[in-house]
């Protein structure tokens, strides 16, 4: 390719919505432009790096026995009437009605579509296992796109789903995704984790992420360093940080903390640790009827260490709040406490209140609460002989540097990471819902059991620049860039000489199979080194008439401080090597 015939458009500065780095360059090098709030036209120089993506993706998994389709965009509510997701999915679906008033959505995934073809094509066990996947354009009507394509509306998906006959048959066609998913990061050239984690809105119990580690990530990776383990926050068990609870020691004394509301404010003031405070959370729980009427509310009281943060996620696999809860609002806060929040606590409560505590709090001894009265908290406070046991102990809260690994094995560390693939065994959640049956070997019919797994194609270009960037730009590993090697002739329109060397070592490197972009615009070689640094190509050869008069070229890859002095005989065969290393 030569540049005189590809569409270059790069920016000296990034737009000031551009938030984080991979925005902020990809927008600068010419890859996306904004049409609209987290919509984006892809670039000639980034849609070939989409379709590097799309080919690794493609070709592996091609080779786990995965076959290719492509289901629409727009899909009828029907199908997502039959499972629920219709009425259960917030803003993020985006409904909308035809000519004829029939309802329809944008798809943000397609389980519904695809286990509708599975119940029409797959009705033997002689047609299974099969695993069916596609890559295509999503829509999630995000509250507040942000981040370019990291948050976007609209973005680009491979999906794909298996379908077996029972459990055992589905943990093996899990397990063939999970080997294809590892190989297709190493391919791309990230460092990532592959972390046990929570199955969300897709459901199923068997799920992990992989996670780019990028110190920009949102999510937070928690694993072991002398171990296996490793999980999403979300997920990551919490072991109690007490072994057993000790006898009480101190008198239970309501203490005056005057506009101490946090655990912070009353641990500096009391001159106590802060792990010796207990901080309240209030929840609530609905009971509707047939009509949606809501008939009964229950308030909860969630009690974590002074330093620990709630874990929401957790919090909804605890027993009565399975089924969906909410933060109590301020009035029903006041009518069962007495008090507004920052003083709130188990003694004392106005109205019973269901008491669910964290392991580590259910072990505390001599702990401070609040008071229920403002200003005031209660120091020396011991379960059994100042308040009843809580009605459940659960792990509700986020694990922190240091705790326990679950697997016994040593101490936890966290680290950011982005999000890039997530593999979940559903079960019979889809199947059931929708009847995707089969006949086994005696004619009976048997619901299939479901595997889904998500890449998020244009995602991983962010994802991949948060973690490969420098002050000069982006730096794409080989595999995904948008060329492998960049000649840069210095006078390509005034010097034969250099025209003639460009031009041959172009052509060799193309007919080697490598993707080559020739420089032949003639810019200044500031500006050129600029541009290409800038879109991150990884390897760069420097042709100019005074290095080809001592027989010599330049070759500096994008991550070398320097330049290497080449022969110029030698150059196609260095470059080769450098990137086969």
């Amino acid at each position: 390719m030569k540049a005189s015939q590809f569409f270059i458009s790069t920016l000296k500065e990034a737009p000031a919505d551009a938030e984080v780095v991979s925005h902020q360059l990809m927008m600068r090098a010419g890859l996306i432009k904004r049409l609209g709030a987290g919509i984006y036209s892809y670039m000639p120089m980034g849609l070939r790096v989409i379709r590097k993506v799309e080919a690794i993706i493609r070709d592996e998994m091609n080779r786990a026995g995965a076959v290719e389709l492509l289901m629409p965009v727009v899909q009828p509510a029907e199908l997502w009437q039959e499972t629920g997701r219709f009425d259960k999915m917030g803003p993020e679906l985006l409904r909308l009605k035809d000519r004829h008033d029939r309802d329809f959505i944008i798809q943000p995934t397609s389980e519904e579509v695809i286990t509708d073809i599975a119940r029409q094509e797959l009705r033997s066990y002689r047609s299974l296992p099969r695993n069916f996947y596609h890559i295509q354009t999503k829509f999630r009507d995000e509250r507040r796109p942000r981040f370019g394509v990291m948050r976007g509306r609209e973005f680009t998906m491979k999906d794909a789903y298996s379908f077996d006959r029972d459990v055992e048959s589905a943990g093996k066609s899990y397990e063939a995704m999970y080997a294809a998913y590892v190989r297709i990061f190493e391919r791309m050239g990230l460092t990532f984790r592959a972390v046990a984690a929570d199955t969300g809105a897709i459901g199923g119990d068997r799920s992990h992420e992989f996670q780019v580690i990028a110190e920009t990530g949102e999510d937070a990776i928690v694993y072991c360093p002398d171990s296996d383990y490793a999980a999403n926050i979300e997920l990551a068990e919490a072991l109690p940080l007490i072994a057993r609870r000790a006898s009480p020691t101190r008198p239970m004394v309501k203490t005056p903390t005057p506009g101490k509301s946090t655990c912070e404010d009353v641990a500096a003031l009391l001159g106590v640790p802060l792990a010796t405070t207990v901080k309240s959370l209030v929840l609530a729980t609905d009971e509707k009827n047939a009509s949606g009427d809501v008939v009964k509310t229950t308030v909860w009281l969630l009690l974590v260490r002074g330093d620990h943060a709630l874990n929401e996620v957790k919090v909804g696999k605890v027993a009565g709040l399975k089924e969906g809860f909410r933060f109590a609002t301020g009035a029903e806060i006041e009518d069962h406490f007495g008090c507004k929040p920052g003083y709130l606590g188990p003694i004392g409560t106005h109205k019973p209140v269901k008491v669910v505590a964290d392991r580590t709090v259910a072990a505390m001894s001599d702990f401070i609460c609040g008071a229920n009265q403002a200003d005031f908290h209660i120091t020396g406070v011991n379960w059994g002989r100042d308040l009843p046991e809580p009605d459940l102990v659960a792990d509700i809260r986020n694990v922190v540097e240091g705790d326990p690994s679950p697997d016994g094995k040593g101490s936890l560390a966290i680290q950011r990471g982005i999000e890039v693939g997530h593999v979940f065994f559903l079960g019979t959640k889809y199947s059931q819902a929708m009847n995707a049956s089969y006949l086994d070997e005696t004619g009976k019919p048997q619901l299939m059991e479901m595997g889904c797994y998500g890449i998020g194609v244009t995602r991983i270009l962010g994802a991949a620049i948060e973690q490969n960037h420098d002050e000069r730009g982006i730096i794409w590993p080989d595999a995904l860039a948008p060329f492998t090697v960049v000649v840069c002739p210095i006078g390509y329109d005034r010097s034969t000489e250099v025209k003639a060397a460009a031009d041959r070592l172009h052509d060799e490197l193309q007919a080697q199979g490598i993707d080559v972009m020739l420089d032949n615009r003639g810019e200044r070689p500031g500006a050129m080194f600029a541009d290409w640094e800038l879109v991150g190509v990884p390897h760069r050869v420097v042709i100019s008439d005074r290095g080809l008069k001592d027989g010599k070229v330049e070759y500096q890859g994008r991550r070398d401080a320097q330049a290497t002095p080449l022969a110029v005989a030698d150059a196609l065969a260095f470059v080769r090597a450098r990137i086969a290393a």
